[in-house]
């Protein structure tokens, strides 16, 4: 664990320089949606999803420039996706990554701009030749970064959180909801560096498995932190899902099936790895970790 604790800050270390010099501080009428859009990027994180992008990217020994613009892209849409997320009209929270949201930080109206800058940016980011010499990849990752993000993906899966707060969901439902909201974008994260390769359809079908069983893993061990965690540890308001009246895998489940469950499908996620032996080592070790994480 160690060995990925110090990965997962070099990556950081690498996607925070990667972010500072795509979104540069500037002057001008437009400088506060920058001011808003750096504070929403910058402001700490674990960087687990481009920690994705740059691990499945080196299996298959893809350069390293277009591997870091392609997990800064899936950082500006992650980011996008928490400024908006904790706007009043949606989960109204005050807190993100132990500081003021970027609404409460600036105002809504910077805020929702802030969001849409980064989203659309991230799109930029991927089109540009330098991210990659063949147009088609670089059309095959906007493609499929726009489906992850959009209805079909991440934006969907919002809605249906939304429209679940007036609704009971069984688990079959939940499970689609996440798909949707969390497991989208970190299967893109996962796949991005396959796109980058033109890797074999074998291998791509190897990370997406992988990707789909972390990142229900991922979702089960969030729903434990909101029921069992701090604001102090997490960064974040916790306990608003139960408050919301929100489908959650833990209020289904119970907090010992939950965990239960999420062992069991990290265990998963890594024996989709099982053929690249020991150079998925570190995404095999990120499993375990999102389902141990404390915030």
């Amino acid at each position: 664990m160690q060995r990925l604790e110090s990965a997962l800050g070099e990556a950081a270390d690498a996607v925070n320089r990667t972010l500072d010099r795509l979104v540069p501080p500037v002057d001008g009428a437009e400088r506060r949606v920058i001011e808003a859009m750096r504070y929403a990027l910058m402001g700490g994180g674990k960087r687990i999803r481009p920690f994705l992008v740059l691990n499945s990217a080196r299996l298959f020994e893809v350069p390293e420039i277009g591997a870091l613009r392609a997990a800064a892209a899936i950082e500006m849409v992650h980011s996008y996706s928490l400024v908006h997320d904790d706007l009043p009209a949606m989960d109204n929270a005050d807190l993100r990554r132990g500081r003021p949201s970027v609404h409460r930080q600036f105002d809504e109206a910077t805020a929702i701009l802030a969001g849409d800058g980064l989203l659309t940016q991230a799109f930029e980011v991927l089109a540009a030749e330098e991210t990659h010499a063949n147009p088609l990849v670089r059309a095959e990752l906007v493609l499929a970064l726009a489906q992850a993000a959009g209805a079909a993906g991440m934006v969907g899966g919002q809605m249906i959180d939304l429209e679940a707060q007036h609704a009971r969901l069984d688990l079959a439902a939940i499970t689609r909801l996440q798909q949707l909201k969390t497991g989208a974008i970190i299967r893109f994260s996962c796949e991005a560096g396959a796109i980058l390769a033109s890797a074999p359809t074998k291998e791509r079908r190897a990370l997406q498995h992988y990707a789909d069983d972390l990142g229900l893993a991922f979702q089960i061990a969030d729903d434990l932190l909101d029921v069992e965690s701090s604001a102090a540890v997490t960064g974040k308001p916790v306990g608003q899902d139960q408050a919301a009246g929100k489908a959650t895998f833990v209020a289904v489940l119970g907090v010992d099936e939950a965990r239960r469950r999420a062992k069991a499908i990290a265990d998963r996620a890594a024996s989709h790895l099982a053929g690249f032996e020991e150079r998925a080592d570190l995404l095999c070790a990120m499993a375990q970790f999102v389902v141990n994480r404390r915030s």
